[in-house]
C-alpha cells in the first residue's frame, strides 16, 4: 500500500512543479535594463514607433493665427 501512495505522491508533485514552471513561463517577468522598467519578455520583437520631428516652436499654428486676426484687424505689428 505505501508504494502506491509513494507513486501518487510523486505524480502530484511532478505535475505540481509542472503546472508552476507552465505559469512562470507564460506570464513573464519584469526585468530592468539601463535603468528601464520592461515590462515584457518580448520587448525586442516589439514594433519601433518612429514620431518625426516637429517644428521648433511648438505652437505655431497658434502664432500664424495671432499673426492674421492681427493683420485683419490693423494692427500688424512693425
Amino acid at each position: 500500500m505505501s508504494g502506491s501512495i509513494n507513486r501518487w505522491q510523486s505524480w502530484h508533485a511532478l505535475l505540481a512543479g509542472v503546472g508552476l514552471a507552465a505559469t512562470l513561463g507564460l506570464t513573464g517577468c519584469q526585468v530592468d535594463v539601463g535603468g528601464q522598467t520592461l515590462p515584457s519578455p518580448y520587448y525586442m520583437r516589439d514594433d519601433v514607433q518612429y514620431f518625426p520631428p516637429g517644428p521648433e516652436m511648438k505652437l505655431s499654428r497658434e502664432a500664424a493665427a495671432m499673426r492674421a486676426a492681427r493683420e485683419e484687424a490693423g494692427l500688424a505689428r512693425p
